[in-house]
């Protein structure tokens, strides 16, 4: 089976500098994987080169095998959403209004807005639990009610593939969880930026970074171990099972 999105040794170099460098990586349909490391490590950028809004100064990305070069914007935004950090908007919409433009790369002039692009934007708001304020004004919203939002406008674009560019930052603990629940339980193949390696045990897969490289990659109770933790992070960390079976926790120290 071909795999959904693949990286064979991609980079991009701006100034001289590799901002990310050689990374190799295939996704499993279904999966979530969580792209960890430190600030400046190259995550949003190597998000970026997924989602083809960089093109790789070396190496290829490839989407369900054909290369994404090759692809034009509307063929890629059909298979791929992409949450960035920074999504927002100014304008005076509606939720709705916003959902409704997950819809765009589906329309043209000889494919009109439909009853199916209805039916889209319907299950995106369910998905989120926003449908009963599809008409509240964009700029009523709380923090995680505009990240759920703005997942539903990933939704309702019917990928193959999401992105998500650490979508729980500046949310409280609860929306956090909240979030991660919400993208879990889409089901689509997912690569997700994350701060907090709490949320890491959450995923299929973590891939780790330093300074613009894929360090390890692999199940994350097997990955984030102490000596790597410690490597790239510079704290010690012990992974704490929970008596009752429930997820594993991290106990962290600061080295001095």
């Amino acid at each position: 089976m071909t795999p959904p999105l693949e990286l064979d040794g991609a980079g991009r170099r701006v100034q001289g500098r590799d901002i990310v460098a050689d990374v190799s990586l295939s996704l499993q349909p279904g999966e979530m994987l969580g792209l960890i490391g430190p600030n400046g490590s190259g995550k949003s950028t190597l998000l970026n080169l997924m989602a083809g809004l960089m093109r790789p100064c070396r190496g290829e990305v490839r989407l369900n095998g054909q290369p994404m070069a090759r692809l034009r914007r509307r063929q890629i935004a059909q298979r791929l959403a992409l949450v960035a950090q920074s999504a927002d908007t100014g304008d005076r919409i509606t939720v709705r209004e916003a959902v409704e433009l997950g819809r765009t790369p589906w329309l043209d002039p000889l494919r009109p807005w439909s009853p199916r692009d209805d039916a889209a934007v319907a299950a995106a708001l369910k998905a989120v639990d926003m449908a009963h304020m599809a008409a509240r004004d964009w700029s009523s919203l709380s923090g995680g009610e505009r990240q759920r939002a703005h997942i539903a406008r990933a939704h309702a674009q019917s990928p193959q593939i999401l992105l998500l560019d650490e979508p729980t930052n500046h949310l409280d603990i609860h929306h956090q969880l909240g979030i991660l629940d919400l993208v879990a339980g889409l089901g689509t193949t997912t690569v997700i930026a994350l701060h907090d390696l709490h949320h890491a045990l959450r995923c299929d897969r973590v891939l780790v970074m330093q300074a613009g490289r894929c360090v390890a990659l692999g199940p994350p109770a097997e990955t984030l171990t102490p000596a790597l933790i410690r490597e790239i992070f510079a704290i010690e960390a012990e992974l704490i099972l929970h008596p009752g079976g429930a997820r594993p926790v991290f106990a962290f120290q600061r080295l001095s």
